[in-house]
């Protein structure tokens, strides 16, 4: 029988992201170059390449903002992160 893992985030009811969507949208578009929206959503790995590679040269930081505005960022479980209706 498989162990839970330690410390995991259980995923929220109704399948969204405990993480806060403008949060998640001021850090991508000031910060994004550097993954600190990648850092804030627990995806350390791609927030490492992404401070790297500059955010892969403004290009995947674009995407990103792109992607966190129209609701389809996903945090480090999955998740979308979504703005509260």
């Amino acid at each position: 029988m498989a162990q839970p893992m330690q410390g995991a985030a259980a995923p929220v009811q109704g399948g969204v992201s405990d993480k806060d969507w403008l949060t998640t949208v001021l850090l991508s578009f000031f910060l994004g170059a550097l993954g600190v929206d990648h850092f804030y959503t627990g995806k350390t790995v791609t927030g490492i390449l992404k401070l790297i590679t500059v955010g892969g040269c403004g290009i995947w930081a674009l995407i990103d903002l792109i992607m966190a505005i129209t609701g389809n960022f996903k945090d480090g479980n999955g998740l979308p992160i979504q703005q509260q209706k």
